[in-house]
């Protein structure tokens, strides 16, 4: 099998996995799988963001979120011990699932064990393709999710929230995050990491 039907696939393996996702969103009157539609949104996001990505990105961030319902946010305590504990189980879920598929799909252990790394998010500011699926993530987020999330929190804590997403992008992906509709007076938090960065 050629690597363009292994990534084809991987890419349709991790579709169908989110297509039993029970959390369904609307997109144009139609309801679809939260995970599935996540999933498609970070790879269209990559095509624009990246578009000589790697193979080992376009897997991982198609599956950056797989399967996630099935760790919900509610099994944990809450605060932020609990949510550390969460992310942290989610990310080794993803990791492991996604090479599962990847070894179905034709590839060997060390294509598996690569883009586990990157899915676990491990090298954010040093590692590349890591810090690719970190900005395609926070570009989604932005794009789609962002406004909903905003609606439901104090202007001091959202803008606090968009500073520290913004710190964790590269430049080139707060610069793309500005051709988003993104509130004017929120503007500053993205454009002050990068005086931020400079300063460290």
């Amino acid at each position: 099998m050629t690597e363009p039907d292994r990534l084809r696939v991987v890419l349709e393996l991790i579709d169908e996995a989110n297509k039993a996702d029970p959390n369904l969103e609307e997109v144009d009157g139609c309801m679809q799988p939260a995970a599935l539609l996540y999933g498609r949104r970070m790879s269209a996001v990559l095509n624009e963001f990246a578009p000589i990505a790697t193979c080992s990105e376009a897997i991982a961030v198609r599956a950056q979120h797989i399967e996630r319902w099935l760790r919900p946010r509610g099994d944990y305590p809450q605060g932020r011990a609990g949510y550390l504990a969460w992310r942290r189980d989610a990310g080794r879920y993803h990791a492991r699932r996604v090479a599962e598929l990847m070894s179905e799909a034709g590839y060997d252990n060390a294509a598996c064990a690569r883009v586990s790394t990157i899915v676990s998010k491990r090298g954010i500011k040093s590692d590349m393709e890591t810090q690719t699926l970190e900005d395609v993530a926070c570009l989604v987020f932005m794009r789609w999710y962002f406004l909903p999330f905003a609606q439901e929190r104090l202007h001091e804590d959202v803008y606090r929230i968009v500073a520290k997403t913004a710190r964790k992008m590269s430049p080139a992906g707060r610069h793309a995050a500005l051709s988003l509709p993104i509130p004017a007076q929120l503007v500053p938090a993205l454009t002050g990491a990068d005086s931020h960065a400079a300063s460290r």
